[in-house]
């Protein structure tokens, strides 16, 4: 089992990442200022649960595999990076549609957590912070080092969870006095589109391992 001082030290270092915003917050706060609270949240699980796969293959290998290839990271990330672009073109496409009501623009829920999920694997740095960070706190001395690095990711799963969830809904938040006006919520929604093609374009020009 882990020790204690372990668990400590890696749960302070992961709030000190979680907090500053990221890709994943950013992506989070456009969705939640294009389609609100509900759409931010679940964006929030649905990126959460990729995490999953994540760990597992830290846990077991493969993701060093991944995160030293550059020909594997540079095609996640591209992929990773024409699908925030996407995202952010429906919600351009639909920011009109947002002021008429919910029954009318309603996105299921299944399609909000697949679209997190997606989002969240198609994002190598994942894998690469897994590989890079995990195995600093484990002790090999301590027992099976694949259990200590799964117990290791799915405690930054929750620290996540709840960090990201706060945000999404402080900027669901602000999107519901925003939606007092027809007008200021269509700009607020195609606002949102923006930021997620921005950090599209971003992630797709930036370096290989950055």
């Amino acid at each position: 089992m882990l020790p204690l001082e372990n668990v400590v030290a890696f749960i302070a270092a992961s709030v000190v990442i979680i907090v500053i915003p990221g890709p994943s917050v950013l992506f989070v706060i456009g969705r939640s200022i294009a389609l609100g609270r509900r759409a931010g949240v679940l964006s929030v699980v649905g990126n959460a649960l990729e995490t999953v796969p994540a760990v597992l293959a830290v846990a077991f290998g493969v993701g060093a595999i991944v995160a030293s290839s550059v020909v594997a990271f540079t095609v996640l990330k591209i992929a990773g990076a024409v699908y925030l672009v996407w995202l952010g073109i429906q919600a351009i496409r639909h920011r009109h549609a947002n002021v008429v009501g919910p029954s009318r623009v309603a996105t299921s829920s299944w399609t909000l957590l697949r679209q997190g999920f997606v989002v969240g694997l198609t994002n190598p740095k994942t894998i690469a912070f897994f590989v890079a960070v995990l195995p600093q706190f484990v002790a090999p001395h301590a027992g099976a080092v694949w259990l200590q690095l799964l117990l290791l990711g799915l405690t930054f799963q929750v620290l996540a969870l709840a960090c990201d969830s706060a945000w999404a809904l402080a900027a669901g938040t602000a999107r519901n006095w925003f939606a007092r006006s027809p007008r200021r919520i269509s700009t607020l929604s195609g606002t949102g589109g923006v930021m997620m093609i921005g950090l599209g374009g971003a992630l797709a020009v930036t370096g290989a391992k950055s």
